[in-house]
C-alpha cells in the first residue's frame, strides 16, 4: 500500500505538520505509549538538543517501522566523491579557472544521482563539522530501490538540465531547472529523472544549516520571501522487498540492506524538513542612482559562520531585472576580495562575460584573485547609453560564495578535460588607455 502526492506546505523555518492518514499525528504527546495506527515515533534532530529555541531544528516522524531496521553497513567505493581536501590529493592554485559544460553519461552507462556525483572543489573536513564541498552530478538512471542520506551535511541541489523527482521520508519534491531544493543532514531520499539524462550542481555544507540572510537596511521585504519556500506533505509506502541504503559518513560511502521501503512515514511534524524554492520568485534589489551594488544583495540562502556577517557559504543568484544606474559602469566591477567564488550557469548568457561561460559549466575565482568583466563586455558597457534596460532576461547564473579557501580535485583539473586553458585570455584585451593629458 502506498500514497502519492505532490502537494506542498509553504513557509520557511516554520513548524509544519502533515499526515497521510487522518488522525495519524498524536494529540498532546510526541511519543505516546501507543501511537495512532500502531506507528513508531522517531525524532530526527538537525541540531543539538540544547541549542536556543530559535535555532533548534527537529521533527517527529511517525512511521510503519523505525529507521534502525537495516543490516550492518559495508564500504562502498566512489573514487570521485570527496569531503576532505588535503594538500596531497588536491590541486592548489590561485589561477582563475573556467570549465566547459560537464559531460552527461554515455547512453550505455547507467549512472544514478549518487553514482553521478563528482567533486569539483571544497574546503575543510566533515569530521569536525567545518567546511563545504561543491559537486556536480551527471546522471541518466533512476535510483530504484535505493535510498541515500548524508551524515556529513546539508545538500543544496541546483538542477541545470532535466527535472528531478525526489522522494524523501517527508514526501515528494519535484525540482525543475531554475528551482533549488535543500535536503538536510540525515534525511533519506531517492532521485528519479523524468526527463532522462540530467545535470546540475550541489553545494554541501558541513557546519550549520542554510537560512535566509538578514535584510538589514533593506527592511522587512525583498530577496527571497519565506512564504515561497515549499515543504512536502506526508506520503508513505508500505512495501516489502530488497532496498539498498547508502550513507555518506565522514567523507566515505557505506551501504546497508533493508527488507522494506524506507519511505514509510505516515505523518510528521516539526521544523526540520526538506524544502524547495523557485528562483523566479526572488525579489531583486538594485541601484537607481549610481555604482554597481555588491553581489550580497542577491543572496538567496546563507550558512553562517561563527563570525558575524561572514558566511561558510552563500547561495547567490543573478536574476532577470532592470538596470537603472546613472553615470556609472553597470556590469560587475573588477575586484579582489576575501571570498572564494564558484559560479555556475543554469541557462542563457551571463551578463559579465561575452562568451565561454556556458550552461552546465562553471568558474572559480579564489580568495584575492582578481576577476571581473572580460574585455568585450567592458568595451560595450563603457560606451552604452545609460537608459533603463532589462538585464539577464532568459538567463540564470548563480554563485556559491565562501570565506574558505577552495582546493580543487584532481578530477576537476586534470581528468575531466573541461578546464578552459585559455580562460586568462578573457582579460588580455584590456589594454592601457591612459592619457595624462586627457582629464
Amino acid at each position: 500500500m502506498s500514497t502519492s502526492t505532490r502537494q506542498y506546505l509553504s513557509g520557511f523555518a516554520s513548524h509544519f505538520s502533515s499526515e497521510a492518514l487522518p488522525g495519524a499525528l498524536p494529540i498532546g504527546q510526541n511519543s505516546p505509549q501507543v501511537c495512532p495506527y500502531n506507528l513508531y515515533a522517531e525524532q530526527l534532530s538537525g541540531t543539538a538538543f540544547t541549542v536556543p529555541r530559535t535555532h533548534n531544528q527537529r521533527s517527529w516522524l511517525y512511521r510503519i517501522r523505525p529507521s534502525v531496521c537495516h543490516k550492518p553497513f559495508r564500504k562502498l567505493e566512489h573514487p570521485l566523491l570527496f569531503s576532505t581536501f588535503d594538500k596531497k590529493s588536491c590541486v592548489i592554485t590561485p589561477t582563475q579557472i573556467r570549465w566547459s559544460p560537464f559531460d552527461l553519461p554515455e547512453s550505455d552507462a547507467q549512472i544514478d544521482f549518487v553514482q553521478g556525483l563528482k567533486t569539483v572543489c571544497g574546503a575543510g573536513d566533515p569530521s569536525v563539522k567545518e567546511g563545504l564541498a561543491i559537486h556536480v552530478y551527471m546522471a541518466n538512471k533512476n535510483m530504484t530501490n535505493t535510498s541515500f542520506y548524508n551524515s556529513d551535511g546539508d545538500f543544496l541541489i541546483v538542477p541545470q538540465q532535466g527535472r528531478l523527482e525526489i522522494r524523501t521520508e517527508f514526501g515528494y519534491i519535484d525540482v525543475d531547472p531554475n528551482e533549488i531544493c535543500v535536503i538536510q543532514r540525515g534525511i533519506r531520499f531517492s532521485v528519479a529523472l523524468p526527463d532522462g539524462p540530467s545535470r546540475g550542481y550541489v553545494l554541501e555544507v558541513f557546519s550549520g544549516h542554510f537560512e535566509l540572510p538578514d535584510l538589514g537596511p533593506i527592511g522587512a521585504n525583498g530577496l527571497a520571501n519565506p512564504r515561497d519556500f515549499q515543504t512536502p506533505v506526508a506520503s508513505y509506502e508500505e512495501a516489502q522487498g530488497e532496498w539498498s541504503l547508502i550513507s555518506k559518513f565522514d567523507g566515505e560511502l557505506f551501504v546497508a540492506e533493508m527488507d522494506h521501503s524506507p519511505y514509510n512515514v505516515v505523518a510528521w511534524h516539526g521544523n526540520y524538513a526538506p524544502y524547495k524554492y523557485n528562483l523566479a520568485h526572488f525579489n531583486a534589489m538594485n541601484t537607481v542612482t549610481f555604482d554597481h551594488p555588491d553581489p550580497s544583495i542577491f543572496t538567496v540562502l546563507t550558512c553562517k559562520s561563527a563570525h558575524a556577517g561572514v558566511a561558510i557559504a552563500d547561495f547567490v543568484i543573478f536574476p532577470p531585472r532592470w538596470a537603472c544606474g546613472e553615470h556609472t559602469f553597470r556590469p560587475p566591477y573588477f575586484h579582489r576580495n576575501c571570498m572564494s567564488e564558484f559560479m555556475g550557469l543554469i541557462t542563457g548568457e551571463y551578463e559579465a562575460k561575452a562568451g565561454g561561460f556556458l550552461p552546465g559549466g562553471a568558474s572559480l575565482h579564489s580568495i584575492m584573485t582578481p576577476h571581473g568583466p572580460d574585455a568585450t563586455t567592458f568595451d560595450k558597457a563603457s560606451q552604452a547609453e545609460l537608459k533603463p534596460v532589462r538585464v539577464a532576461d532568459g538567463t540564470q547564473a548563480f554563485m556559491f560564495e565562501s570565506t574558505l579557501y577552495f582546493r580543487t580535485t584532481q578530477w576537476a583539473i586534470n581528468e575531466s578535460e573541461k578546464v578552459q586553458e585559455d580562460y586568462y585570455m578573457a582579460w588580455q584585451g584590456l589594454k592601457s588607455q591612459f592619457n595624462p593629458n586627457q582629464k
